[in-house]
């Protein structure tokens, strides 16, 4: 092929065509547990997440709810794949081997918010959240109903078990118990009602046996029949670690915040170093966003680690 602008032009028109098919069809499920923030600086500050109003019956004066001391910020990452493309390549027309390069980094763009958001729930025991706590913790600070400062956990460490109903009531049940539990500072309950076990590839059998089977392994009813959606994420780390969530509100317990959507970029002048010097053009995918953390109440982690 003839190097000049108009088919270097019409080359890279065609990858970032492949990019955008594959980016188009590729698909994600993390708006089944974060939801969507935009940002327009560099990061967002999150203290509006320490009190969230509920409506009250309105005796006397409005009560309002002031931000408590806590600062979560959310910073902006930058994210990068990027291919080059050989001159001599072009010239020689052995191009085909940028098109799956393409697919592959159009695909690769849209699971990124999968990414960020699976990342996120790796690092929930031991990254804070907006009370200054690990996200899954055993004493985030709130108040009872008297206004008394107490101590709330959204961890635990049982084995995620279908062997036996106690077995289930100990890991599964422990886990829906605390959240149904959760209350405001008014010592109202927070009507959380989780939908969403999550567990990696290890507990997939576990978990669709606790939200399927008439019976558990000992025989016994199984009282979380259809209970639970189940999701299964490879990229979670651990093998035993697993997750009750609740994605019914409009607050979702993860974040994903996005400055800029991933979008297409190619270096293509001809008289760039890369390409004067090293014969190199460019493509790839660019963005900007971040992953965080919601209401810690409406997620319980357990690490697996106690039998």
């Amino acid at each position: 092929m003839l190097i000049n602008r108009e088919n270097v032009n019409n080359l890279f028109i065609s990858l970032k065509t492949t990019f955008n098919n594959a980016f188009n069809g590729a698909s994600g499920d993390w708006e089944q547990i974060a939801m969507k923030v935009p940002s327009t600086t560099g990061q967002n500050d999150y203290a509006w997440l320490s009190k969230f109003p509920r409506m009250r019956k309105w005796i006397g004066e409005k009560t309002v709810k002031a931000l408590a001391a806590f600062k979560y910020v959310i910073v902006n990452n930058d994210f990068e794949a990027t291919v080059e493309v050989d001159r001599n390549d072009i010239e020689d027309d052995n191009l085909g081997i940028y098109q799956p390069q393409a697919m592959a980094a159009g695909d690769s763009a849209a699971q990124l918010p999968d990414e960020i958001i699976a990342d996120v729930v790796n690092s929930g025991f031991v990254t804070k959240c907006y009370d200054g706590q690990y996200f899954f913790d055993v004493d985030h600070p709130a108040k009872d109903e008297n206004g008394l400062d107490i101590s709330v956990s959204n961890k635990g460490t049982k084995v995620l078990s279908a062997a036996s109903y106690q077995a289930a009531l100990d890991s599964l049940g422990a886990a829906e118990t605390a959240m149904m539990e959760f209350k405001d500072d008014d010592g109202r309950p927070l009507n959380i009602k989780p939908n969403i076990l999550m567990v990696p590839p290890a507990l997939k059998a576990v978990a669709n046996t606790l939200v399927t089977a008439d019976r558990l392994d000992d025989g016994k009813a199984n009282p979380f029949k259809g209970a639970y959606t189940v999701r299964v994420d490879a990229r979670l780390k651990s093998r035993t670690a697993w997750f009750l969530l609740d994605t019914t509100k409009p607050v979702k317990p993860f974040v994903y915040q996005e400055r800029k959507a991933p979008v297409f970029v190619q270096q293509i002048d001809s008289q760039s170093d890369d390409v004067f010097s090293r014969k190199k053009y460019k493509f790839g995918a660019e963005a900007r966003a971040a992953g965080g953390y919601g209401f810690w109440q409406l997620a319980y982690g357990s690490d697996g680690t106690v039998a």
